[in-house]
């Protein structure tokens, strides 16, 4: 498998390519191309995207790790710069109203209605549990919940405002023979159980865990379990990570965390 990073927070290592809050990612294996999730500007990811020779118009399918605005916000350029239809596969869940309250109250789900997205050419595939959507290809579904829960924001649910646990938090896994990797857009879903859940799936090791660890501001206890308890073979970090944490992470694992930035690519 190839990953290209097109959409991440940490930019300047390639020239003529932007940095911005959220990921998205080109994953390339067994003759599929995958766009995973759009970053959160239109424009900042069409013009990564030209810059690193990536055509809008031959990506295969679509994958959205969770419907949050910094990983959809650029679906509807992205779609309006191809002439067919593609699929996107994603959690029923996605097009919840979400909200965050600090530091003052702001929507920060999915930016667009599904009908004006089905209008431009998305086909959506939404689906709970695990299913494989290409040949090796692989959503997770929904991953259970083994540790640690951390909530973010609030869903709006019969005019309450109420938690949001983000059960939409999806991860790809990839099919390597052997092993498995797992791409996480934020990782909302805790990064020992999208690991965990991701070799229960195939029933095979992990060797990568790569995307968004969702570790910004986690105490050290969480941060040692990661350390003590991960089964990945590496990890490439990058989005809300954090950089103390991963930093903290980097002492402890060593040469089995690299980091993330636009325009990296990771080849497995």
């Amino acid at each position: 498998m190839r990953l290209t990073v097109i959409y991440e927070n940490h930019a300047g290592f390639v020239k003529g390519l932007l940095g911005g809050h959220g990921f998205s990612a080109l994953l390339e294996h067994r003759g599929r191309r995958v766009l995973i999730d759009t970053g959160t500007d239109g424009e900042v990811l069409l013009g990564n995207m030209t810059e690193l020779g990536i055509d809008p118009g031959e990506i295969d399918s679509v994958f959205i790790t969770h419907g949050h605005y910094d990983h959809t916000g650029g679906l509807k350029a992205f779609l309006n710069a191809r002439e067919e239809p593609v699929r996107v596969i994603a959690h029923p869940e996605i097009f919840r109203r979400r909200v965050a309250l600090k530091p003052h109250r702001r929507d920060i789900g999915i930016p667009f209605d599904r009908r004006e997205l089905e209008g431009l050419g998305a086909e959506f595939i939404l689906k709970e549990g695990p299913f494989e959507f290409a040949p090796g290809l692989w959503s997770s579904g929904e991953v259970p919940r083994r540790t640690w829960d951390r909530a973010v924001g609030y869903v709006e649910e019969n005019g309450r405002l109420i938690r949001d646990p983000v059960p939409d938090d999806i991860a790809l896994i990839v099919d390597m023979g052997d092993s498995v990797a797992a791409v996480t857009g934020c990782g909302h879903s805790g990064v020992l159980n999208i690991a965990w859940h991701a070799e229960d799936v195939l029933g095979k090791p992990v060797r990568a865990l790569i995307g968004g660890l969702h570790l910004r501001g986690a105490k050290k206890e969480l941060l040692n379990g990661v350390v003590e308890r991960i089964d990945a073979e590496m990890l490439y970090a990058g989005h809300c990570t954090g950089l103390d944490e991963y930093a903290f992470l980097k002492a402890g694992l060593g040469e089995r965390i690299e980091p993330l930035y636009v325009g990296r690519v990771i080849e497995l």
